[in-house]
């Protein structure tokens, strides 16, 4: 039978002091910020009780909150460096079973994917899965689950700082002591040369093309949208294909 995920949450980890391009959680994207074009996609996800941004207790990031309450999203604050704890007491805060892990620098978050991914971590015998593991979707569609108790184990089991700072980095690298599951991506989705997340600015300068080219006809757009507009136009694509993602060690 499939596991009952009990209160799903899908947690962003985000802030404003981005070492490549600060602020660009809040930069518009088809004349709203980013992150609430993140929330607006991710909560269409029907196996999401709620959403809520995990940013710090820095200063800087009281822009975060204000706009959380303009905005009616639940913003959490904890620390800047233990990313880990602070989705792990975030979760806790908010009584959730399940974590979905979203990034704050992915405003295409694809709630089809994100449903699709819930099916399969309930349908199979994994501690995690995700759609990472071996990299068949463009980089922005990134989406992990997992449970709270397995991200309280973790917290108990390393202190190494990057393991720390990406939260589940520790999980899927220890395939020894957590079981783990991948989603491909279809045909139509399949593009891991591909960018949507906002990095530097190239990126963002692709996804805000994106954006204006598909929201204002249709603001339910899907990712197969994005990947045909892509194809339809290389020369948008290519303004961020030199760039590498930083490595987490």
């Amino acid at each position: 039978m499939p596991r009952i995920l009990g209160k799903t949450i899908a947690t962003v980890e985000a802030r404003m002091t981005s070492s490549r391009l600060p602020g660009k959680i809040l930069k518009p994207l088809a004349g709203k910020p980013s992150l609430e074009r993140l929330v607006e996609r991710a909560r269409r996800a029907k196996s999401v009780t709620d959403v809520v941004i995990c940013t710090t207790v820095n200063a800087q990031d009281d822009a975060v909150v204000e706009w959380g309450k303009k905005a009616g999203v639940a913003v959490f604050r904890g620390s800047e460096d233990d990313v880990l704890l602070r989705v792990l007491e975030a979760a806790k805060h908010h009584k959730a079973e399940t974590i979905v892990e979203l990034t704050g620098d992915c405003p295409f978050a694809d709630p089809d994917i994100i449903d699709e991914l819930a099916r399969f971590y309930g349908a199979h015998d994994v501690d995690y899965a995700s759609n990472i593991l071996v990299r068949t979707y463009p980089r922005g569609l990134d989406t992990q689950i997992f449970s709270t108790a397995t991200l309280a184990k973790v917290d108990t089991l390393t202190q190494d700082p990057p393991d720390r700072e990406n939260v589940s980095l520790y999980i899927y690298e220890h395939p020894q002591e957590f079981r783990l599951g991948c989603l491909t991506a279809p045909s139509e989705l399949y593009g891991p040369q591909i960018r949507i997340c906002v990095d530097r600015v190239e990126d963002y300068e692709v996804c805000a093309t994106v954006y204006d080219a598909l929201y204002p006809n249709n603001p339910r757009f899907t990712s197969r949208d994005v990947m045909d507009f892509l194809r339809a136009n290389p020369d948008v694509a290519a303004k961020n294909a030199h760039i590498a993602q930083k490595a987490v060690r």
